[in-house]
């Protein structure tokens, strides 16, 4: 840890407390003896695997867009959105993992939308599962329904 008043690399740390979020530590350098406070804080970045192989970091603002794409007038309340929203989020960041297959987050969104509205489902499931045509859909909303 380098000082940040005289720029000494050799600092002891003279306090070390949890700040919640992470921890606060005081410190003092041997070369000035002056003291400072650092923060600790975990890096919780979790990346998403697309089926393509790609990566990006999880956005829940994002995910959050998106299932409101599908749920666009419908009559569904926009806090019961936030709140699948932060399931998932809380899910994806108690698996401890910094990487995570995107078809977890889908089928976690898939699972709550087919209780919370069947269209907002199918709208859903229509991108998400990549439904080429009419066919493909009506299979969806039969198996739905429990006719398929």
């Amino acid at each position: 840890m380098k000082c940040p008043h005289c720029s000494g690399n050799d600092t002891r740390v003279i306090d070390t407390r949890d700040s919640g979020d992470g921890i606060r530590r005081r410190r003092r350098c041997v070369h000035c003896d002056q003291r400072f406070t650092t923060y600790e804080q975990v890096n919780t970045a979790v990346h998403i695997i697309k089926s393509d192989g790609r990566r990006e970091p999880f956005d829940r603002i994002k995910l959050l867009n998106g299932i409101r794409v599908a749920c666009a007038k419908r009559p569904i309340a926009s806090a019961e959105l936030d709140g699948v929203v932060d399931r998932i989020d809380d899910y994806v960041h108690s698996l401890g993992k910094a990487e995570v297959p995107s078809q977890v987050i889908g089928n976690m969104v898939l699972d709550s939308l087919k209780t919370i509205d069947p269209v907002a489902y199918i709208r859903f499931a229509t991108v998400y599962m990549d439904l080429p045509d009419l066919e493909a859909v009506r299979a969806e909303i039969d198996r739905l329904m429990g006719r398929g």
